[in-house]
């Protein structure tokens, strides 16, 4: 959908990260796994722990490579051999064969496509449930989009990822379902106008506005 139609906000709202946003106000139920993510005897540190995120610009920490995929396995306690959950993360983000000789070196001096797939790798070394996606390839150049977009098709198999992407193009290259977002008439808030799968969804949409959208007449 559109910039502003609250994609990032839902998006937000399956790991309880809207509450870090002063006067969020959020009402309703989020049901994962039977149970409602925002009952007041539920966790959000455990809720983020099973729904990872990887944000639209990437956000490494200032430490080395190595030491940016261990650190959440770190906080949470893990006890296993973290030098395998190191490899076997950045091997499944993709970026192994690219870093295996500069682990201690400082991530900020990868390059921006390099960053997302740690970023990628640091997410899934706790081995989550689901992974969300806020326009991770946003801010990369084709070439580094390309390799996030074969990154998720490989990682679906292991992971249910949900991403937010304004890029049609990406939408229906990248996912096996799409929902699409609208503002509401004139208000600010946005709704969700159609859920389908993808090809179902760009070749016969159901919604009027579904179809202007792909097919570039909106707005």
């Amino acid at each position: 959908g559109p910039s502003g139609c609250g994609k990032s906000t839902l998006l937000r709202a399956f790991n309880r990260m809207n509450e870090l946003i002063p006067h969020s106000h959020i009402n309703g139920e989020i049901i994962f796994k039977g149970s409602n993510l925002y009952d007041v005897r539920v966790d959000p540190v455990e809720v983020r722990y099973h729904i990872g995120m990887v944000f639209q610009r990437p956000n490494p920490f200032p430490k080395s490579i190595y030491d940016n995929v261990a650190w959440a396995a770190r906080i949470h306690g893990y006890r296993g051999n973290m030098d395998d959950l190191v490899e076997s993360s950045l091997i499944q983000a993709a970026l192994w064969d690219e870093v295996k000789d500069i682990l201690k070196q400082s991530a900020l001096s990868l390059s921006g496509g390099q960053q997302q797939r740690l970023c990628i790798a640091r997410a899934i070394a706790v081995q989550p449930d689901v992974i969300l996606m806020d326009e991770p390839a946003s801010a990369l150049d084709p070439i580094a989009t390309l390799k996030i977009e074969e990154l998720m098709q490989s990682l679906k198999k292991d992971y249910t990822i949900v991403i937010v992407t304004h890029n049609m193009q990406q939408a229906a290259r990248a996912s096996d379902f799409t929902a699409m977002m609208m503002l509401a008439g004139n208000s600010r808030a946005g709704t969700m106008i159609e859920f389908d799968e993808t090809n179902t969804l760009f070749t016969r949409p159901k919604d009027k506005r579904t179809e202007d959208y792909v097919t570039g007449r909106f707005g």
